[in-house]
């Protein structure tokens, strides 16, 4: 009898053993889904600080400027959003880096830029003549390009919510009218800091210096470079206008912006604000990208107007020129040869 009892005795201990075990595991799935619905269900305002580098009128303030007032009104309020333009948080490196690290929650900057230090296959935005149109681009970045980049973005720690548009990019300089190529040759052009950027400039003879975009102007006005290379809305928004006499309209690239949020405060929140902010940057991302392309007549009207002499050269040599860069040894080491090849071929 005592070893019956005994016996009984430890069955029921192992049982409650089992059921606590269990328990815990349960009670730390509640606890996680708990923790996931806090900012849904706390009253307190959720706080987003989005950093951009250029004024109001730049292409990604225009794009901050239209997420904040679409997720305040989807949200009632209860997520606010302040936005530092005019690059008070620092370049576009350390805002790219204050979003990693999480001291920002949100920023836009240019895709092929600073990121390649952390998602280096975004460097295919620097392939020359990549491109047909703005239909191509759209089809691409929505689809093969975001569905390649994102999770290497979640890997640095970064949530990418959406492509805004930049532009097709173009040369200008303070020196000669750009018929062809020949008249690059010699000119120190800006550039950002990317191997593919040297390749380029090098193709086209001229001299790649590059130069943090914060500092351009003052370096254009200072004559530490001849030219630089931008879309249409940037040359306008960032008054290039002024230190820069000549425009050449050659599209070499398309440049999209990186809409960015850390990740960890990206998955902080409920999955009601999750699809909140998603939604918000869908609906901003379709607002900006037809602003800013329904604005290039009217921004070639008004450089010309401020005495920018504008060319229009023959890209088949430019392309022509350029044709090689995808193939080079150090070119492929940064951009996978096969995503250059499916973005081609997007239908």
């Amino acid at each position: 009898m005592k070893k019956f009892n005994l016996l009984a005795l430890l069955l029921v201990a192992i049982m409650l053993f089992a059921t606590a075990c269990g328990g815990g595991a349960t009670d730390n799935a509640d606890s996680n889904q708990d923790a996931q619905a806090l900012n849904e269900d706390n009253n307190d305002v959720i706080e987003i600080k989005y950093a951009t580098v250029g004024p109001d009128e730049h292409q990604y303030t225009i794009a901050a400027n239209k997420f904040k007032e679409l997720i305040e009104e989807k949200s009632d309020g209860r997520i606010k959003v302040t936005l530092f333009p005019n690059a008070q948080l620092g370049g576009e490196r350390e805002m790219a880096e204050g979003v990693r690290m999480g001291t920002i929650q949100m920023t836009t900057v240019t895709s092929d830029g600073a990121l390649p230090a952390w998602v280096k296959d975004t460097q295919i935005f620097s392939i020359p003549y990549l491109f047909t149109d703005r239909d191509h681009v759209y089809k691409a970045l929505d689809g093969i390009i975001s569905e390649e980049l994102n999770p290497q973005f979640e890997k640095a720690n970064f949530k990418h919510l959406g492509f805004v548009e930049l532009g097709f990019r173009h040369f200008t300089n303070n020196k000669t009218e750009i018929n062809s190529i020949d008249d690059i040759e010699g000119l120190k052009i800006r550039v950002q800091e990317a191997p593919i950027w040297f390749a380029l400039i090098d193709a086209l003879k001229g001299t790649a210096t590059p130069i943090p975009f914060n500092e351009l102007y003052t370096a254009l006005q200072q004559g530490v470079v001849d030219g630089q290379e931008n879309p249409l809305a940037t040359i306008k928004s960032m008054k290039f206008y002024e230190v820069q006499k000549y425009l050449a309209l050659d599209a070499h690239t398309y440049a999209p912006g990186s809409v960015l949020m850390n990740l960890d405060f990206f998955n902080s929140l409920s999955e009601e604000n999750q699809k909140l902010v998603q939604e918000a940057v869908d609906e901003m991302k379709e607002y900006q990208r037809a602003l800013i392309a329904g604005q290039d007549d009217e921004n070639i009207k008004f450089l010309e107007e401020q005495g920018m002499i504008i060319t229009e050269p023959d890209r088949k040599p430019f392309m022509e020129a350029t044709k090689d860069i995808p193939n080079l040894d150090k070119v492929k080491e940064l951009v996978n040869p096969e995503l250059v090849e499916l973005v081609r071929n997007v239908q």
